[in-house]
């Protein structure tokens, strides 16, 4: 409210733990109320991250409520869906019931998200000491294991080291560019070119959850939310198959963010198996340093960064997005690479805003202070970015990108993202992830003043 002071440090630590509180449901915390009711795979995460600052059997339960979606063949899937009639027409939508590896006592979505499970694994465990910590990694490592064999097994198919998506969400920055642009090289099926030449799609918008809690011009278009339901569908049809999926598949993406993901939590993984004195498998290992290696290719030496890049062409996709600085979180390229991005970071025809790190650069013909993925920064790509940097050595870089996110959060609550140019705010309020890593910042920035 204008004329109010500002709420101290400490206030917005209390308040971002009571948003954690009033979004708790059972076992775990839904992103927001109403817009997300379910529990979703790297929200989890990222929310146990924070909640391990002040809760530590909470934060675990957070992680461990993830197995129980778990499907027998190691995909952790990026939804588990609430119980209940209201939400039966979403169960009916993804009829994950369709694969015998899904779970039979509860639905989920049929496809992953962004393997950030080791990174909070690890989170939760450096707040414990080393007994109980090797306890709770022995508890997590079964499940964790299965995960990354399954990614190797079934999204590495050409046993390149890079995994393959085969849907927009998976990557959890669902309407990035290099995913927008992709999409709309595919043939629209026969309905979505009728709806969007008789000007009806405004009918969809009735049916939208989103768009019933944030404004329109916040969210994915109406087009392309037919074209991302159409891609469940197809896959729905094939029984989330991923032998079917992949013999006729026009839609496949070896994405840059999940595979710097993947990179760290792998090198987590291998922590992990040591202190509990478990050897991993040679195959494994062998994945681990090629995905490591293989991100290399993802590298454009004239624009001087990394794109992700499609999976039956090999071309890289040339269209500019937060995933290029997420080689700084995966830790393993070189210092000269990593001071390249950094230069990018800092660019104020790039991605240096008043409060960064825009989703999209600001020279971007995609860009849009406030479109979903587009545009505005986000609390997590924020939190995995600083990250990065600390470990390459550029403090002042991830000192700035951490207080800034405090300030915009300090200003407005946790919302779901906020503008990277006045840091107002936009999409979902008191929302989980936002939370919970403000929560960890905050706890950081402590124990840093304290050395």
């Amino acid at each position: 409210m204008s004329g109010m002071p500002e709420p101290s440090i400490d206030e917005v630590f209390e308040g971002c733990k009571q948003v954690l509180e009033k979004n708790k449901k059972d076992s775990f915390t839904i992103p927001a109320e109403g817009l997300y009711p379910h529990q979703w795979l790297w929200d989890s995460c990222f929310i146990a991250i924070g909640l391990a600052e002040y809760d530590l059997p909470r934060a675990k339960k957070e992680l461990q409520s993830l197995l129980r979606g778990q499907w027998s063949n190691g995909m952790l899937p990026h939804m588990i869906f609430a119980k209940g009639d209201s939400h039966k027409r979403d169960r009916d939508i993804w009829q994950s019931w369709r694969s015998p590896y899904a779970p039979d006592k509860l639905s989920t979505s049929g496809f992953t998200q962004p393997p950030m499970l080791a990174e909070a694994i690890v989170r939760i465990g450096e707040k414990m000491k080393i007994r109980d910590r090797r306890s709770w990694y022995q508890d997590m490592y079964p499940a964790l294991l299965a995960y990354h064999q399954w990614l190797y097994s079934e999204r590495d198919p050409h046993k390149e080291g890079l995994i393959l998506l085969i849907h927009p969400w998976e990557s959890g920055l669902d309407n990035s560019p290099p995913w927008i642009d992709q999409l709309h090289l595919q043939e629209k099926p026969w309905w979505v070119k009728l709806v969007e030449k008789t000007n009806i799609d405004k009918v969809v918008m009735f049916f939208r959850r989103d768009t019933l809690h944030v404004p329109p011009g916040q969210r994915i278009s109406n087009i392309d939310a037919l074209l991302y339901f159409h891609i469940i569908q197809r896959l729905k049809r094939k029984n989330w198959d991923i032998d079917k999926i992949l013999s006729r598949s026009h839609f496949s993406f070896q994405d840059l963010t999940f595979n710097c993901i993947l990179v760290r939590a792998n090198q987590h993984m291998i922590d992990i198996a040591k202190t509990i004195g478990h050897e991993l498998p040679e195959d494994l290992k062998e994945n681990f340093k090629k995905t490591e290696d293989s991100l290399e290719t993802l590298w454009d030496g004239f624009y001087k960064q990394y794109y992700s890049r499609a999976f039956i062409t090999h071309k890289l996709v040339k269209e500019g997005s937060i995933a290029s600085l997420m080689p700084l979180y995966a830790g393993s390229i070189s210092k000269e690479r990593a001071l390249e991005l950094v230069k990018t970071l800092k660019s104020s025809k790039q991605f240096g805003t008043e409060y960064p790190v825009p989703s999209v650069p600001v020279s971007s013909s995609w860009y849009k202070e406030f479109g979903y993925w587009q545009g505005p920064t986000w609390i997590n790509t924020n939190w995995l970015i600083a990250d990065g940097l600390d470990r390459y050595g550029f403090k002042e870089e991830a000192d700035n990108i951490r207080s800034k996110s405090i300030k915009a959060v300090t200003k407005h609550g946790p919302y779901e993202y906020f503008s990277a140019k006045s840091g107002e705010p936009a999409g979902a309020k008191n929302f989980s992830w936002s939370a919970a890593l403000i929560i960890n910042m905050i706890a950081n920035q402590k124990s840093g003043s304290k050395k």
